[in-house]
């Protein structure tokens, strides 16, 4: 039987979930007998495309047989899904919905996928952090994704579908590492008004954005340091070795556990072309709150009793 040879193609190398994907697809890879290449985008949507038309094009001992991806921007690049199926590469589109893949699959003789984290999910999961966090309402300085990123508009909609209206929400932008997210709260905390402004919790969509928003607090001169960095701060992806290792450390107070799925997409595509068969459109992954909701409920609860008790006395 023919070895098998994938191309997997992640937004970057400076993020942990990104980190995370390509550790799981190599790993799988290797157990699998499956030929593996790794490439990155940094973020890039052009330099993506590019890169997977460099080796869609190629000659054929070195075109893949099948491709994993995940969009570094607002298009899963249905031009470029095509000429992959053309060519007979199979194509499997993770962490966005690619509203092209049912037309694709119509006539391919390849695995055409996808495989998601439920977004929406994330952010309905994140809002209700925020709920458990500040049950008598309050002020959150929240760190989105990128404008164009589909993930970062159904976090936020899903966050806004169930944090309490009495939960106000300051938004700024980051680009899913930690260096965007500290030079976006640095150039906030140098605004004249920044620093007066009320926020009682930190909020971002991702774990390295959050560290990255700690480490701009960090840098604060004075006594409002501490105020800033006593505040909670929570992320999402949850990775054991960052965001779970994060909150036993006290850094984050919480975070939300997305599965790496990269692996999930090479498991699925070697037994589909092993067998034959087409896997499923869509495979959907479902979230967790890290700690669970109760628990941040009963922590923030804990905090508050121990905050009265310090101003009266008790």
């Amino acid at each position: 039987m023919k070895k098998l040879n994938f191309l997997l193609s992640l937004t970057n190398d400076d993020n942990d979930y990104q980190q995370e994907q390509a550790t799981a697809a190599e790993k799988t890879a290797r157990h699998l007998g499956v030929d593996l290449k790794i490439v990155h985008a940094n973020n890039d949507a052009v330099t993506q495309s590019q890169q997977l038309l460099h080796y869609i094009q190629g000659g054929a001992e070195s075109r893949p047989d099948a491709i994993v991806f995940e969009p570094a921007g607002g298009t899963a690049f249905p031009q470029v899904a095509r000429a992959a199926v053309t060519a007979d590469i199979g194509w499997v589109v993770l962490n966005h919905d690619a509203d092209y893949l049912a037309k694709l699959r119509q006539n391919c003789h390849v695995p055409v996928f996808s495989i998601s984290s439920d977004h929406g999910e994330v952010g309905q999961i994140q809002g209700k952090q925020f709920a458990a966090l500040l049950p008598k309402g309050g002020s959150i300085l929240y760190i989105e994704g990128p404008a164009n990123s589909l993930a970062a508009k159904e976090r936020t909609a899903g966050m806004l579908r169930t944090k309490p209206s009495s939960i106000q929400v300051k938004t700024l932008r980051g680009n899913w590492t930690e260096e965007s997210a500290y030079r976006a709260v640095s150039s906030w905390l140098r605004l004249s008004t920044s620093q007066k402004t009320p926020i009682d919790l930190v909020g971002a969509q991702d774990d390295s954005m959050a560290a990255g928003a700690r480490k701009a607090f960090a840098e604060i001169a004075g006594t409002d340091r501490d105020r800033w960095l006593k505040i909670p701060f929570t992320g999402c992806d949850g990775l054991p070795k960052t965001g779970q290792s994060w909150i036993r450390s006290g850094l984050l107070t919480a975070t939300i556990y997305i599965r790496p799925n990269a692996d999930l997409g090479i498991e699925m595509l070697t037994e589909a072309i092993r067998t034959g068969s087409q896997p499923p459109e869509r495979k959907l992954i479902s979230p967790d709150s890290v700690p669970a909701l109760n628990e941040l409920a009963a922590k923030a609860a804990s905090r508050d009793s121990a905050h009265r008790s310090a101003h009266t006395g008790a």
